[in-house]
């Protein structure tokens, strides 16, 4: 009692110096609260937004490992390099490596954290004299571009669909047609709701259903219809890409309007990668002209779980169940939210580095101070050494009394700091998505591209990903396959091709019983280290020395 009464005492006595020792550790104390705080934020939206918020998963072909391994095959074990590449291995390496529908249905009965799934399938067609894709070109134009582009091998359109990495582990073979439309099946409300062609609304006539019941029914865009002079009723006819002498009858049964879409939503210049000139139906419609296993189909199959853990417990699963490493699970959805709080990464290792330099000079100050003061007071020491109180515990009331300073003053600015945490931060967390937001509009500037909004995209502030949810289908939970979507409401998510990440732009960085743990255990550590050097310049002195030099 002695001890703290004493070290009591001395807080009130030496008003001036402890008011300044308690104004640093204040200061400590107010950076720090910031710092853990933006830190402590930087966790909860990194963990917290994927954990209560579904996620889409795709497995596709690893084709840039294929064709490397295929590559140092060819170029022998000796290392020596080919003068020019053999394609004709480097393509087989690629032929029939596709997971089929059977595949993709297998590894989604093998996760149990597979909620749902929905695929749609792409076929090439081309024009007939009845009917005509909706273009600028005239119709020997369009045949010649269709011929022009499937004698190529793979059309422009197609191979920027697949760099995109549009149709997950769809094949995207060396003979792809191009054509002049591409037909997409759908298997539910939930994969219209995901066309990569953009948001569009039913003006007449309503969707699809997905039974054989609706073989033959398709849906077209308002811009198609009024250059065919199509109405809800219609029948078209349509060829087959790679033989035009293979004709299909199809039923239009409804004419959506395009709201939100790219002028090439596949990146391709023909005919058949604009969105106006895509033909919607079911799979089961697909299936019933033999177009879902044609060689020239491409295929995209999504997986819907409910958060980031269900996600990675997907990726294991698929592994243990038999997917190859030719292969590969992404999410669109985790790598755009992960890029979304790049801002918030900078800001966060800002906010780390910044309490490391004011813990270290604050340190410091506090160590040089007590030091001082330890000196000031030497004839202090010396008398109630003298008098018979042990050195420890005059070393003990030098360091009760900064706790009790460093404790009101970690106080104090912890109060300072949780008050001005949030508009520091934000203010802080502007700056970076600024910067963040100016990089990536240069590097479009010097591609050549114009930044587009990212409105409903994944990874914005909010978190949402719900327009790329499975379970955001209008009219159908994710992965019904028999619900229709009702006319009026508006389907689909838009291209997320060539779009601005939407960065995280403001966090509520409050203090919590986290922060306030760590800012004790700092307090607590500035008392030792601090207290360290007094007590060693303490046992040091000797009483009878320092009476006598006062004498």
């Amino acid at each position: 009692m002695f001890v703290i009464a004493n070290a009591w005492k001395n807080v009130i006595r030496n008003k001036g110096r402890n008011l300044l020792v308690l104004l640093i550790v204040a200061l400590i104390a107010a950076a720090a609260t910031i710092g853990l705080s933006i830190r402590q934020s930087a966790q909860n939206a990194r963990s917290a937004e994927l954990a209560n918020t579904t996620v889409t998963a795709q497995i596709s072909l690893n084709r840039t490992a294929l064709l490397a391994a295929a590559q140092q095959q060819n170029n022998g074990a000796s290392g020596s390099t080919r003068s020019r590449p053999d394609f004709q291995a480097l393509r087989k390496s690629l032929a029939g490596r596709e997971l089929s529908l059977a595949d993709y249905h297998k590894y989604a009965k093998a996760s149990s954290a597979v909620q749902s799934t929905y695929y749609s399938q792409t076929a090439a067609l081309s024009a007939t004299k009845g009917f005509q894709p909706e273009s600028a070109t005239s119709d020997s134009d369009n045949s010649d571009s269709s011929s022009q582009s499937n004698s190529s091998g793979q059309s422009e359109a197609q191979g920027a669909q697949n760099s995109q990495g549009f149709g997950s582990g769809g094949p995207m073979g060396e003979n792809m047609q191009s054509g002049d439309f591409n037909l997409i099946g759908f298997s539910s409300d939930a994969a219209v709701a995901n066309t990569q062609n953009g948001k569009f609304t039913m003006s007449s006539g309503k969707v699809f259903d997905y039974g054989k019941a609706s073989n033959g029914q398709i849906i077209i865009s308002k811009a198609l219809a009024n250059f065919n002079d199509l109405k809800v009723g219609s029948t078209v006819s349509v060829a087959n890409a790679s033989d035009s002498a293979t004709t299909y009858t199809l039923k239009v049964v409804g004419i959506y309007t395009n709201t939100s879409s790219e002028s090439n939503a596949f990146g391709g210049r023909d005919n058949a990668s604009d969105p106006d000139n895509a033909i919607y139906t079911s799979s089961a419609t697909l299936a019933s002209l033999g177009l879902d296993n044609d060689s020239d189909t491409q295929l995209s199959f999504t997986y819907v779980v409910a958060n980031k853990a269900g996600y990675d417990t997907f990726s294991k699963d698929v592994k243990q169940a038999g997917l190859s490493s030719d292969y590969t699970v992404s999410s669109a959805d985790v790598e755009n939210y992960e890029a979304s709080l790049v801002p918030l990464d900078n800001l966060a290792k800002f906010a780390l580095t910044l309490l490391l330099v004011v813990l270290g000079v604050g340190g410091a100050v506090l160590i040089a101070l007590n030091v001082f003061n330890i000196r000031e007071r030497k004839y202090e020491v010396g008398v109630l050494t003298a008098i018979g109180v042990r050195k420890a515990k005059v070393a003990a009331q030098f360091v009760f009394e900064l706790l009790i300073v460093t404790m009101v003053g970690l106080m104090i600015g912890a109060v300072a700091g949780s008050a001005a945490s949030v508009p520091v931060s934000n203010h802080l967390l502007a700056s970076q998505v600024a910067s963040q937001q100016s990089q990536q509009s240069s590097q479009m500037m010097q591609f050549g591209r114009s930044m587009q909004g990212s409105e409903g995209q994944p990874g914005s502030q909010s978190g949402s990903t719900a327009d790329s949810q499975g379970n955001s289908g209008p009219g159908a939970a994710a992965g019904d396959d028999t619900a229709p979507g009702p006319a009026g409401l508006e389907f689909g998510r838009g291209s997320s091709f060539s779009r601005a990440t939407s960065y995280i732009s403001t966090i509520n960085s409050t203090v919590n019983l986290s922060v306030v743990g760590e800012l004790v255990l700092i307090g607590l550590a500035l008392t030792l280290v601090s207290s360290l050097a007094a007590v060693v310049v303490i046992m040091r002195y000797e009483p009878l020395q320092i009476l006598a030099d006062r004498s």
